[in-house]
């Protein structure tokens, strides 16, 4: 007998717990509703507005498919949303495998089921799993459809992903198209998740960047708006990405007076590409990247073909210039102060996931590099001293880049890391910096309890007096010869502005780490300022943090748990302490008032603390801006007028 007989023999009896009545067969759109996650990464407001850029490509889809020269977007109170396109409509025949069932009624209540699968309806479409429409319609409280189509209207309803009765004819209509009206379900996105006016409307307009035959027209409610938003605004650019280049760079000096930006058509079912890209020192580099009017927000194939076209055109010229220096660039010297945007339209791409982040289709990286090598060929052919300047510069990237390896070879060597360093920084013994953190604290009395509290070998506290330089309304120069801020760039060991190195950044997180109040927060408004503006790669590349310590101390006999803030704390008085209990209040005036211990595991200690991470959406970046510059920049009549704007939501709280 095999040892495998005898294993299956000496096996216990089978558990009559569990039989085929407790597997669960989840139908029609259950699956979303019970994991939103799977289809739209989750349900924060990143997930939210997922479902605004779903329903808003199939409209698009139509637009490139030359079938819609319009599009319609409107947010209204209550979170309703809606899109309106002036294309073909729907189908609301019968579907031939669903006899009792309209076309519409299955799109919508059905996944994978739509006319993008065999490219008859689409040659390029941006929805390829059928599963967009179905999603929103899944996750939304309800939703209403209603389609034009061979002059005649049409309409349904769902709610939570089911029809409510069956399609309506609404009679003749001297028009055609679709809308789709929803409400997203509070049940799945909880009552602090909403649309943002702001993003939604960045999300418009870069689609009308993307294709310049359409147009269009957005509309919000009057209560929603905010000062970086229109209520009404009609959106179309016939320069395409070389618009939405000029104005993302605007004010910036540039290597070239000439952008390198061109187009191509889909010629022979290959794919179109479009481009614009041009160097600027001034400006934080980036690269944003499309298919099918999709943002990859994590690149793919299809950067990759540009990076590897500029590259390898850049190195070519310098060839024929003798420039025996080209040998040394990269890729990412040429696109270290690069801010560019590419867009490509193929047929049936490759995404990896349903949120389509990243572009994997190998025949994207083949067309974008052959279509860009080609045109890039030309325009440095065309004037040799502008190509000669993108060179240079492109050359002094490389040769700064291999300085800083070769000083930090050296700086390995002889083994300097702990030195010249502040002499109030309590480093941590890790030489690394996987794994470590660096808390920055207000004052010595705060710093003295968080010295005490930390991980010695993977924390470190650098104490920093008072409230620190703003950086964005201090005259130039002034950085330089502030010493907390003196201390605090040579404790991380990074540089700062064009002279920044991710590589030597000491630890791998840094958190600001301040008293529960407005002294605190102020404090932590005027580092996360000087982080913006001196380190914006820290903050893109997630390295910082902001620690919640808590404001109150809530005891009764032996139960003891902290409150964050008043919210929290009325909260715990309900749910942690019985009723009628004489529960002990106390509040901290600070970090230096606690006790070591209690400032350990509440504030400081994985696994019991809070930490929140600051980021910038790629798409909230001009918002960011224009936000840092009113509230902490040089025109202090732009923050009394912030001040009178939002005083009335002003609220008296306990000091």
């Amino acid at each position: 007998m095999s040892k495998a007989q005898d294993l299956f023999d000496a096996a216990p009896p089978p558990s009559k717990g569990y039989t085929a009545k407790d597997i669960e067969v989840l139908e029609g759109l259950e699956p979303v509703r019970r994991r939103p996650g799977m289809y739209i990464g989750g349900t924060d407001t990143a997930a939210l507005h997922h479902l605004a850029a779903e329903i808003l490509d199939n409209a698009m889809d139509e637009a490139v498919a030359g079938h819609a020269g319009r599009i319609e977007i409107e947010l209204d109170d209550g979170d309703v949303l809606s899109v309106r396109d002036n294309g073909r409509g729907i189908p609301v025949d019968a579907h031939p495998k669903f006899k009792n069932k309209s076309a519409l009624e299955v799109i919508m209540t059905t996944l994978h089921a739509g006319g993008k699968f065999g490219g008859k309806v689409y040659d390029t479409s941006g929805g390829l799993h059928g599963v967009g429409a179905s999603v929103v319609n899944a996750l939304s409280e309800w939703m209403e459809v209603e389609v034009a189509r061979d002059r005649r209207g049409h309409k349904m309803r769902f709610e939570r992903g089911k029809a409510v009765g069956k399609l309506k004819d609404m009679g003749a209509a001297n028009r055609r198209g679709t809308v789709v009206a929803f409400k997203p379900d509070r049940q799945i996105f909880g009552d602090d998740v909403h649309f943002s006016p702001a993003r939604l409307y960045r999300m418009a307009k870069s689609k009308a960047y993307l294709y310049r035959g359409v147009e269009i027209r957005w509309k919000c409610a009057p209560g929603l708006i905010d000062d970086c938003t229109p209520a009404e605004d009609t959106l179309k650019f016939p320069g395409g990405l070389t618009d939405f280049l000029a104005g993302e760079i605007e004010g910036k000096q540039t290597v070239t007076p000439r952008t390198f930006c061109g187009r191509t058509e889909n010629r022979d079912g290959k794919g179109a590409v479009e481009w614009a890209v041009a160097w600027a020192p001034e400006a934080d580099p980036f690269l944003y990247t499309y298919c099918n009017t999709i943002p990859t927000l994590q690149g793919g194939t299809h950067e990759q073909g540009l990076r590897n076209a500029l590259t390898r055109a850049l190195r070519a010229h310098g060839e024929r210039a003798s420039n025996r220096k080209t040998a040394l660039v990269t890729p990412d010297d040429v696109m270290a102060s690069a801010c560019a945007i590419l867009s490509i339209f193929i047929r049936e791409p490759e995404f990896q996931g349903q949120t389509k982040d990243k572009l994997s289709s190998p025949e994207a990286q083949r067309l974008v590099e052959n279509v860009v090598r080609d045109h890039f060929d030309h325009w440095l052919a065309e004037s040799p001293q502008e190509a000669d300047l993108l060179l240079d510069f492109v050359v002094d990237r490389a040769e700064e880049r291999l300085k800083r390896k070769q000083e930090k070879e050296i700086s390995r060597k002889a083994a300097t890391r702990k030195l010249r360093l502040p002499g109030k920084l309590a480093d941590c013994t890790r030489d690394a910096a996987e794994g470590t953190e660096i808390f920055l604290v207000e004052g010595d009395s705060a710093g003295g309890s968080a010295k005490q509290a930390r991980d010695r070998a993977i924390q470190a506290v650098l104490p920093l007096r008072g409230k620190i330089l703003n950086v964005a309304s201090a005259a130039a120069g002034k950085l330089q010869q502030n010493q907390e801020l003196s201390d605090l760039v040579q404790a991380l060991g990074c540089g700062t502005g064009a002279k920044y190195r991710s590589e030597d950044l000491r630890y791998e997180r840094v958190v600001v780490m301040t008293d529960a109040d407005v002294d605190g927060a102020h404090i932590a408004s005027l580092l996360l300022t000087f982080f913006y503006r001196e380190m914006p790669k820290l903050i893109a590349d997630g390295h910082l943090f902001l620690a919640m310590p808590p404001l109150y101390r809530l005891s009764h006999g032996p139960t003891t748990v902290y409150a964050r803030d008043d919210k929290h704390r009325e909260r715990l008085l309900k749910s942690a302490f019985k009723a009628n209990a004489k529960v002990e209040v106390s509040r901290f005036k600070g970090l230096g008032e606690m006790m070591p211990a209690q400032l350990k595991d509440t504030t400081m200690k994985p696994g019991s603390r809070t930490l929140v991470r600051v980021e910038i959406a790629d798409d909230a970046r001009k918002e960011t801006e224009n936000l840092v510059e009113r509230l902490m920049g040089k025109k202090p009549e732009l923050r009394f007028q912030f001040i009178q704007e939002n005083a009335r939501f002003v609220k008296d709280v306990d000091v």
